[in-house]
């Protein structure tokens, strides 16, 4: 299958290795991976804090970006969230009813890392070995707008030497939520110790999720605390086998394609 890689501002930005794995891991499976090198920012940003017309442009690009593509996936679902619920309504209320449905056809298109696995390509083990006590955080976005359910468990309970274990009162937001950490940081900062004092209580090595910006801000948190719990990309662990282990992917750039 062909597949455009949405990459996200922070992949890009902060955290390649995320879409690095996501390449390796799809490319592994038997599928072509294309990187569109003109997609940008999805807007989502800009909706939640009130920049519609500066929203609008962004959502013209992303469409005009991803149209020519069958199937596109992203290393987040906060990103594809933003896809599928806002796009559309952001060119309505612009009035541009040619561009919702434009937006809603790409939106149907886009698909999370772990929705793309299980329900289109028909998988959960993906050959991956992690052998490490991993925990798994639900970020808000795929929990709630994407409703991934436990996608992400059943791909992470086939991992080879990986042991899964429950984190507490899993469901609840760790604080982050965008500009919500920025314009409300105590409240932000009593979520988060909350979260970190459930990932501690599992006696994990790892705090894995499928959003790199909830595991930023968690790792960040544990950092501070030298608590000896990294932070792993879900796409990451996937990605990762005995004969290249999580943390050995290298970008190299590549026309048109991401390798």
């Amino acid at each position: 299958m062909r597949v455009a890689l949405f990459v996200t501002c922070l992949a890009d930005t902060l955290f390649p290795q995320a879409a690095v794995a996501t390449v390796r891991l799809l490319e592994r499976l038997g599928h072509e991976v294309v990187f569109p090198e003109d997609q940008t920012c999805c807007g989502q940003m800009h909706v939640n804090t009130g920049y519609p017309d500066d929203a609008l442009r962004l959502v013209r690009r992303h469409v005009r970006v991803f149209a020519p593509y069958d199937v596109v996936v992203a290393p987040s679902g906060s990103c594809v969230g933003s896809v599928r619920h806002q796009h559309a309504t952001v060119a309505r209320r612009a009035g541009d009813e040619r561009l919702a449905g434009r937006a809603e056809e790409v939106a149907a298109r886009t698909y999370e890392l772990s929705e793309f696995l299980v329900d289109v390509a028909g998988v959960t083990d993906v050959g991956a070995y992690y052998p490490h006590r991993v925990t798994y955080h639900p970020t808000c976005h795929s929990l709630r707008m994407l409703r991934v359910g436990d996608r992400p468990l059943r791909l992470l309970r086939a991992v080879r030497g990986l042991e899964l274990v429950e984190l507490p009162q899993a469901e609840q937001c760790c604080g982050f939520g965008g500009t919500f950490a920025v314009k409300n940081p105590d409240t932000s900062t009593a979520m988060l110790a909350d979260k970190m004092r459930h990932v501690l209580a599992t006696g994990a090595d790892v705090c894995t999720a499928g959003d790199a910006s909830c595991l930023m801000h968690i790792g960040g948190g544990l950092s501070r605390l030298r608590a000896g719990v990294r932070t792993v990309h879900l796409a990451e662990i996937l990605a990762s086998t005995e004969a290249n282990p999580a943390g050995g992917a290298v970008a190299t750039p590549a026309t048109g394609g991401a390798r």
